[in-house]
């Protein structure tokens, strides 16, 4: 009876403590907060380190997992912490009657007997008083020990620990302390490297590197000593990493990408934002950079993005050098500046896609008088009757406008804004302006990489992707095949830069399509380009617009493109096959007559003009609807276009529902257009 009613007494105290235990641990939880009070970090598309940020308490603090730190690193941090880690659930219990019998022996706490669990614990809770070894200190740190261990796995354990062990100064946990001593992530290190960062935490401001190289150095042979003691290396390792000097200074952390970082920070504090930017180029580009800028005597500023076109994603955002000179912060990447010549390539690509025109369309380059403006070429001079073809290469200004008359301002900006992109007017400007064509409207490289890269990609635009943790944009269909052919195969054979007798040996194997623009008063120089697989764009000038006279974007930034494209992986370029529907003649003469030429028109009077459906229409059709056109004027037999894509007849059944273009051309070219929104009923 005695012993049935001991065992009694011992379910009921089990059960009761047990009881106690757990509602102990609802009352009071762990608080994991400064564990997840992390610093933002900006990674790769592989996951490595491009920039990170402080905590708001002014901490590195960078999150550490058992996958990212050396496995040499955690046998050498168990040896000497904590070497049946392992196997207790958070309180060594041998450990602990070391202590006691330390205690009793002396009459004061010469042993600690902490673990890892235990030091786990009073990181999360600085209220602890770390380096404190009293006894409700400890016996509190024990029981949040065993809490943890009953929440959490033993990994979770550990990458607490190692996310939060200070490492002097305001360096926490291994991966800080890595980076900042070693210049490396810990997934490598040596066992003279490992050993140090095990020994630090004991004593972090002691024994810091950069401030006591000495005593650091020490307190990480005496790792190593246990380090062999234990097995956990061998005689020739411990003999090797003894002999190594302790780091004497502190490193700077990676600042790759570093106003793409700012900005993905803001939008994502404490978190790790995975980018689509491909290390090797970010730091070879910006190298590159970096070379170019020193040999501007005005130390004007380089931007540069780079895509890729087969994934849409950005490989290198370069927001401009001297982070942290005047007004360097500035991400010149996201500026909207006048772009110059740099969209004509678009207004042509639309005229093409209209039928309106053709690269071999003859155009007359002279002085036009368009209302109270009349627009000239850079070099005040005008060519007479040239080729399309011709005049976007030599970016000859009255055929662009001529081009962006046909096409219709606003329409123009309407497909940019399809495209993703938010141009800026100047005040007043509602947009109706023919000035679009020479730079009026405001666009950022961001937003003219995602043109170009539209363009090399068939006319399927969207802005490039950046975040990997975001859905793709979407892509819009804008351009048709032959259209986007025409205006690469124009800009593939675009006279070079002075100084280049042919492309440098690395781009031979490429076709690269490029186009240059300078914006009134040389406050910008840009040059845009594409490869099969790739999109570059550059951008050279100051942030705060100061003119630098004379310096065109053939002269500035067309060289840096080159230099880019030569960088980059290399690529099938051949040239794609002309869509079937493009036009092949041998002269403007064998182009259908309302495509041979374009001119100056004063008198738009006696062209065709959209009687039905109005501008701005809203039409609610059913399913296979078909809605009846009508235009009055013109000469000759009229043509309608849908979107860009002729129309049999006059009878159009819409795809579905959107904002649609309609057009209409006579004869003798001349045409009209408006935009209808398609609604089902």
């Amino acid at each position: 009876m005695k012993l049935k009613s001991l065992l009694a007494s011992l379910a009921v105290a089990a059960t009761t403590l047990a009881a106690t235990g757990l509602t102990l641990d609802r009352l009071f939880p762990p608080d994991l907060q400064r564990y997840l009070d992390r610093s933002t970090e900006v990674v790769d598309d592989k996951g490595r380190l491009l920039r990170a940020f402080t905590t708001e308490d002014g901490k590195w603090r960078l999150k550490a997992s058992v996958d990212d730190v050396d496995p040499l690193y955690l046998s050498l941090l168990k040896a000497y912490e904590d070497r049946r880690f392992d196997l207790h659930w958070g309180v060594d219990p041998l450990a602990a009657v070391r202590a006691a019998q330390q205690l009793a022996e002396r009459g004061r706490i010469v042993s600690g007997a902490s673990t890892l669990s235990m030091q786990a614990a009073r990181l999360l809770e600085p209220s602890l008083r770390p380096g404190s070894r009293s006894f409700t200190t400890k016996l509190i740190q024990s029981a949040r020990a065993l809490q943890l261990e009953w929440r959490y796995s033993k990994r979770d354990v550990l990458a607490i620990y190692l996310t939060l062990a200070p490492m002097g100064g305001n360096l926490e946990g291994v991966r800080a302390a890595s980076l900042a001593y070693f210049g490396k992530e810990p997934r490598q290190l040596s066992a003279a490297e490992a050993a140090l960062l095990v020994a630090i935490p004991q004593s972090p401001e002691r024994r810091r590197p950069d401030r006591a190289p000495a005593l650091a150095q020490s307190a990480r042979d005496r790792v190593l000593e246990r380090g062999l003691e234990h097995g956990v290396i061998d005689r020739p390792q411990f003999e090797m990493a003894i002999s190594r000097p302790s780091p004497d200074r502190r490193l700077n952390l990676p600042m790759q990408a570093p106003h793409l970082s700012a900005w993905l920070a803001g939008q994502s504090p404490g978190m790790v934002v995975p980018t689509t930017v491909r290390y090797e180029l970010q730091s070879t580009l910006a190298q590159l950079l970096r070379d170019e800028r020193g040999q501007f005597t005005d130390k004007a500023q380089v931007a540069m993005l780079a895509i890729d076109n087969r994934s849409g994603t950005v490989v290198a955002w370069l927001g401009g050098d001297d982070f942290f000179g005047r007004a360097g912060q500035v991400d010149l990447v996201r500026a909207r500046r006048s772009p110059g010549s740099a969209l004509k390539p678009l207004i042509y690509a639309m005229a093409f896609d209209d039928r309106a025109l053709h690269p071999d369309t003859l155009v007359e380059d002279v002085p036009v008088r368009f209302r109270d403006w009349l627009p000239r070429n850079f070099d005040r001079d005008h060519q007479g009757a040239v080729s399309v073809r011709r005049a976007v290469q030599q970016s000859l200004n009255v055929p662009a406008v001529l081009a962006l008359e046909k096409v219709g301002p606003l329409r123009f900006l309407s497909t940019l804004r399809q495209a993703g992109v938010q141009p800026g007017l100047p005040p007043g400007d509602s947009g109706n302006s023919l000035g679009i064509a020479l730079g009026s409207a405001t666009v950022s490289p961001l937003e003219m990489a995602g043109l170009y890269m539209g363009l090399a990609n068939e006319g399927r635009f969207a802005l490039p992707q950046i975040r990997r943790d975001q859905p793709k944009p979407a892509t819009v269909k804008l351009l048709g095949s032959a259209a986007t052919w025409y205006v690469g195969d124009v800009l593939a054979d675009a006279p070079l830069p002075e100084g280049f007798a042919s492309l440098p040996v690395a781009l031979r194997d490429r076709r690269i399509a490029f186009k240059t623009g300078t914006s009134a008063g040389y406050r910008d120089a840009w040059a845009a380009g594409y490869s099969a697989n790739w999109t570059v764009v550059v951008w050279v000038g100051h942030a705060d617009g100061t003119p630098r006279p004379g310096q065109l974007g053939r002269l500035s930034a067309l060289p840096i493109l080159f230099k880019a494209f030569g960088r980059l992986p290399g690529e099938d370029n051949r040239a794609r096959p002309a869509p079937i529907d493009t036009i092949r003649v041998a002269s403007y003469r064998e182009l259908p007559p309302r495509m041979r030429t374009l001119g100056p028109t004063t008198d738009a009077n006696g062209g065709p003009r959209i009687a039905y459906p109005p501008a701005d229409a809203r039409i609610e059709v059913a399913a296979r609807e078909a809605v009846s056109l009508n235009a009055l004027g013109g000469q000759g037999k009229l043509r309608w276009l849908v979107d860009g894509r002729p129309l049999d007849g006059t009878r159009w059944v819409p795809d579905g529902a959107g904002l649609v273009r309609l057009a209409v051309v006579d004869e003798a070219g001349r045409s009209s257009a408006v935009t209808v929104r398609i609604e089902r009923r």
